[in-house]
């Protein structure tokens, strides 16, 4: 039997995926309920139920009159998240590069005009702080191009397995790659890769996917 979710519990997850992903940091204050309307383009009882969710499971705190904010989630009771906090950092980086083929795949066949204007977005800021030889923000960016993906691929399983290891990544990154020359040589391939997506030609998103993870 297929469970349906409701609008608020869509919404929920997409914030939590945020917040797993490192996009929203601990003590964040979360964008006023107009710009999360906008965001996702729901009503205002559907946000406001979406915060409840996250604020009953440990994600969000709300504070009245001060707004809601991003908890401390290494403190949330998370049994996976625990267990890639404590993987070889070449292990995570393997799981990683395993789901990225398939995600690329996924979303080539689900993707949503909304999830191209966000994965679209994140690669051109991934181009802009190349170009300023910013490689903290490049590495963010990076990221974020590929969780946008996975986000596109409607795939829940899959998002979360790939946000959780992408977090536990961002301090290695840093610490493997001396300048922004790697990501350069590589952003023909991303915007390729967005290119199929947009196409919905899943054969090509593969093996894009698969020909970045070669590079590095």
């Amino acid at each position: 039997m297929i469970i349906k979710k409701s609008l608020a519990e869509t919404v929920a997850e997409k914030i939590k995926h945020q917040i797993i992903s490192g996009f929203y940091q601990t003590d964040d204050k979360l964008p006023i309920e107009p710009e999360l309307m906008k965001d996702f383009g729901v009503g205002r009882s559907t946000v406001r139920e979406a915060v409840k969710i996250l604020d009953n499971s440990g994600y969000l705190r709300v504070q009245q009159g001060l707004g809601t904010f991003v908890k401390d989630i290494n403190k949330t009771e998370n049994p996976l998240d625990n267990k890639f906090s404590k993987a070889n950092l070449e292990d995570l980086d393997e799981v990683r590069k395993l789901m990225e083929m398939k995600i690329a795949e996924k979303a080539a066949l689900n993707r949503t005009e909304k999830d191209i204007n966000i994965i679209r977005q994140n690669l051109e800021k991934r181009k802009k702080f190349i170009k300023e030889k910013n490689l903290e923000n490049c590495i963010i960016a990076d990221i974020d191009f590929h969780i946008s993906i996975a986000i596109a691929s409607k795939n829940e399983i899959l998002i979360e397995l790939y946000s959780i290891a992408s977090k536990h990544l961002k301090k290695w990154f840093s610490h493997y790659y001396s300048d922004t020359s790697s990501f350069e040589e590589t952003h023909e391939l991303h915007e390729n890769l967005l290119k199929a997506i947009i196409a919905k030609n899943p054969e090509k998103a593969w093996s894009i996917a698969e020909a970045i993870i070669k590079w590095h």
